[in-house]
Formats: C-alpha cells, sequence, structure tokens
C-alpha cells in the first residue's frame, strides 16, 4: 500500500458561517492529496497531460464527514492507494486534526483517458513503475 501526507492549513475564506471548514472544500483537499502523492512518485498531472497526453477524469467520489475542521488548523491530508492501477485509480483519502484524529474520510475512482484517442488506456508505465514497490509483497 502506497501512503502519503501532506499538509493544508484551513483559511478563513474555506469556512461557513458556524465556522468549520465548508463542506464543499473536501474534495479539493482530497485533489491536493491526490496531486502531492503523485508528484512525491515523480511525476506531475502537468506531466502526464502535457507529454504523456493523458487524462484523470473523477468516476466517483465518496465522502464521510466525523468532526468538523477549523479556521487555522493545520491539517494532515493522507493519500492511500490500496490497490495497483489498471486501467482505473483509486484514492482513499483521511484527513487528519493537529490531535491526529481522523475526521473526515474520502474515496476518489479516476480513469486514465488518453486525451488525443478520448479513450480509456492502461495506467501510464512510469506510474506502475513507481508504484510496484509498495505492491510486491501483497499475495
Amino acid at each position: 500500500m502506497f501512503v502519503y501526507d501532506t499538509y493544508k492549513r484551513v483559511r478563513y475564506a474555506e469556512t461557513d458561517k458556524m465556522g468549520y471548514l465548508y463542506y464543499g472544500h473536501y474534495a479539493s483537499y482530497y485533489e491536493i492529496g491526490r496531486v502531492e502523492s503523485i508528484r512525491s512518485l515523480g511525476v506531475s498531472y502537468g506531466s502526464m497531460e502535457d507529454d504523456m497526453g493523458i487524462m484523470l477524469p473523477v468516476l466517483a467520489l465518496e465522502c464521510k464527514f466525523i468532526k468538523p475542521a477549523y479556521y487555522d488548523q493545520k491539517l494532515t491530508i493522507r493519500t492511500m492507494i490500496r490497490e495497483m492501477p489498471t486501467k482505473m485509480i483509486t484514492f482513499h483519502h483521511e484527513i487528519l486534526n493537529p490531535e491526529e484524529e481522523v475526521i473526515n474520510r474520502g474515496v476518489v475512482k479516476l480513469f486514465f483517458v488518453d486525451k488525443n484517442l478520448d479513450k480509456r488506456v492502461s495506467v501510464p508505465d512510469i506510474i506502475a513503475e513507481r508504484l510496484l514497490p509498495y505492491f510486491k509483497n501483497k499475495a
């Protein structure tokens, strides 16, 4: 299993009247986790689109709210890939508060599309190669 942590501080503009992180922002926090986890593998979303001609449209998004996040909290966005991707990649997210309590869980499923052919394709070789060490011992 591949796990990557990145961090995001809740901005005032992201809170609602109750002082909570507005629920609509969680999807963008998941995106931060996805983009940074892929970047940690040495591949950027930009290079996938521009150099490899691969796009990653979202197929499904699930979100579970457990506890609120508040203005100025530094949150951990934990991103996990639990299965080796094929034509689809699934990111599991946990958002943790400063006390390291899980306050939100999400799952985002995306698929790989060749933007020139407008067809689904398999995971790019470079991503598969970079993820393989995390799944080698899985039986």
